[in-house]
């Protein structure tokens, strides 16, 4: 799955979302085989670390940065983040193939859809619903689902 050797990831979270903020206290509490670190999305301190980053994107989608400065966004960055722990690295690496990939698209729907039900994933923060149609995912299309 991983081309260059990774010692940690950072994840890059929405803090206003109440599931995000659920899965990085659930990821962080896991047995871990590669360090996890978390840091808010679009915070002064993801702005210091990663500048060459576009924060408003991170706050539309999980973005987790390898490193050696390698980044995944979307499904792909939810894969990554299962492969760093113990007990979710052979999942992680199922999902990674072409028999797993529906259901790393059905999660991050789903995660969508929470989202976009709160107007949370846009670059200024909560939105009200009614500015954020039920058509476009929060995470753009990393998880709209093909067809």
């Amino acid at each position: 799955m991983l081309s260059t050797p990774v010692s940690g990831l950072t994840i890059l979270y929405d803090a206003d979302c109440g599931l995000c903020v659920h899965l990085r206290n659930w990821l962080l509490r896991q047995p871990q085989l590669t360090p996890l670190r978390a840091v808010a999305a679009g915070s002064a301190a993801a702005r210091h670390r990663f500048p060459e980053l576009d924060h408003a994107r991170t706050l539309r989608e999980i973005t987790v940065i390898g490193d050696r400065g390698q980044v995944w966004t979307g499904q792909a960055a939810w894969v990554v983040s299962l492969w760093a722990l113990a007990e979710h690295r052979p999942r992680a690496h199922w999902l990674a193939t072409p028999a797993g990939a529906p259901f790393v698209r059905a999660t991050m729907l789903a995660a969508a859809k929470y989202r976009a039900a709160r107007g949370l994933g846009t670059a200024g923060g909560p939105t009200p619903p009614a500015a954020a149609p039920e058509s476009t995912a929060p995470c753009g299309e990393q998880c709209a689902a093909p067809g």
